[in-house]
């Protein structure tokens, strides 16, 4: 694939991104369109490997990379489309917001800077809306069934458009105003456009699905009348249960979870409601606990409200830093340091620490108490420990909590259609999605727990896949 001695040619180009003393006096987005030159020579420097891991092994969609390489260095910018499309629904967004499983497979990254696949993802994706490309695609024969999909997240929308695809009468239910799920509402626009979003869903919406906003199932309807309505329903609500800190003080006024405070901001950038409604950083010391990609849109967006100081802390370990651009040896390379364009933003990170209480005056938060943990491994374990006279405090006006989800939010609608959970809470679903309900599924987070937006899409699209086997059996 590509050109056979491509990746001794060429170097692995750097993302582009928006200078930081522009970038954060907007929410637009922080990368840059690449030069086509450029993209045409990272085409070029897939190796031909053999065993492309990065299709076979890291990418949960099973992307054809190495044929889209070629395409692009080819210069056949529609077939590689044509090639994308073919097992990824949505490659504008994972072109944007994936953290690439498959570079980290990519065999150059052995002893070399991997293949720059997430960014010819995403310029593919752009060329094929750019030359109209992206086209609504129409079932060639219609099956009478109808099938409900609950929540519009990755999930639930690439299980509805390929539902859709093979002819079934499909209607995609979501409680909130406006369709996307944590695409829309939970990530900042600086990483994700919303522009992004509504294109997409113009072409599901001329493929025939139907969607049906600010409707809360279970309590806007009932589940015995959905049962009756539909031949099948798909549950894709997503992880939305957080994880709380449950310590002394938890309760005062300035101490938020992470997704109600990107909620609402997202919500204030698209227009939805008044600077008053925010929850704002203006001018305030920030506090974010959690060390993840939320934690992080946390940090960002507290930035560009213009926060006088923000902190970071996590509980577990500092990362190792990695500066080399191969990968480590494995299993080192989930572990390494990693700085996201909000970090490069500004804000003061530390790892090891663990909150312990908070104080206030009246109702609101004042100030924040932690203590430093040593993590030590005790029979293949690792067991976090107090470290002596390490105590220390800071003086706080808001805190995010960005601690994670526990599992999916159980709902008046599981509840009444019986559902069953697995051990973690999660919904309990077999080899092909379906629940202990006749007739019901669920895709997505809402069956693993929180995960990546890609591994999102890929269960969308087999729930699909099993769904349409069920109705054609």
């Amino acid at each position: 694939m590509g050109k056979p001695t491509g990746f001794l040619e060429y170097q692995r180009i750097q993302e582009r991104k928006r200078p930081v003393h522009e970038r954060v006096k907007d929410y637009k987005e922080v990368s840059l369109e690449i030069p086509l030159e450029d993209l045409k020579e990272q085409g070029a420097r897939c190796m031909d490997c053999g065993i492309p891991f990065c299709h076979s092994f890291g990418c949960p969609l099973g992307n054809l990379i190495p044929e889209w390489n070629d395409a692009v260095y080819s210069g056949q910018w529609q077939e590689a489309y044509y090639r994308l499309e073919q097992t990824n629904n949505f490659p504008e967004i994972t072109g944007r917001i994936c953290p690439a499983p498959c570079e980290a497979s990519c065999t150059l990254s052995i002893n070399d800077a991997p293949v720059a696949i997430k960014q010819l993802e995403r310029s593919i994706a752009e060329k094929a809306f750019d030359r109209g490309w992206v086209m609504p695609q129409h079932p060639k024969k219609e099956t009478g069934n109808k099938i409900a999909v609950i929540g519009s997240g990755p999930a639930g929308l690439s299980a509805a458009q390929q539902l859709r695809r093979a002819g079934h009468s499909v209607t995609v239910f979501e409680r909130s105003d406006k369709a996307g799920g944590i695409l829309r509402y939970g990530i900042p626009d600086f990483k994700l456009e919303k522009r992004i979003i509504d294109r997409r869903i113009h072409q599901i919406k001329a493929e025939g699905v139907i969607f049906e906003t600010g409707v809360d199932i279970g309590k806007d309807i009932s589940a015995s009348y959905m049962k009756k309505k539909f031949d099948v329903i798909l549950l894709a609500g997503g992880a939305g249960k957080a994880r709380g800190l449950a310590v002394p003080g938890d309760g005062y006024e300035g101490i938020h979870f992470a997704m109600e405070y990107l909620t609402r901001s997202n919500k204030f950038t698209a227009g939805e409601i008044s600077r008053d409604e925010i929850i704002n950083a203006r001018g305030k010391k920030v506090l974010v606990i959690g060390g993840g990609d939320t934690g992080s849109d946390c940090v960002g967006t507290a930035r560009r409200q213009g926060a006088e100081k923000i902190y970071q802390f996590e509980i577990l370990p500092k990362p190792r830093e990695w500066k080399e651009a191969h990968n480590p040896d494995w299993p080192f390379w989930p572990g390494i340091l990693r700085t996201s364009t909000s970090h490069e933003e500004g804000c003061e990170r530390d790892w090891g620490i663990e909150t312990v209480r908070f104080s206030g005056r009246g109702v609101k938060i004042e100030k924040a108490y932690f203590q430093r943990i040593i993590w030590k491994q005790y029979e293949g374990k690792y067991r976090k420990e107090i470290a002596e006279n390490k105590d220390f405090s800071l003086d706080i006006d808001l805190v995010f909590i960005a601690a994670g989800f526990v599992h999916t939010e159980h709902s008046d609608l599981h509840r009444d259609l019986g559902i069953e959970y697995d051990q973690r809470g999660n919904i309990s679903v077999d080899d092909r999605y379906s629940t202990n309900v006749e007739g019901v599924f669920a895709a997505g987070d809402t069956h693993t727990g929180a995960s990546l937006v890609v591994r999102a899409v890929s269960h969308g699209r087999e729930a699909a896949l099993a769904v349409n086997e069920y109705l054609c059996s």
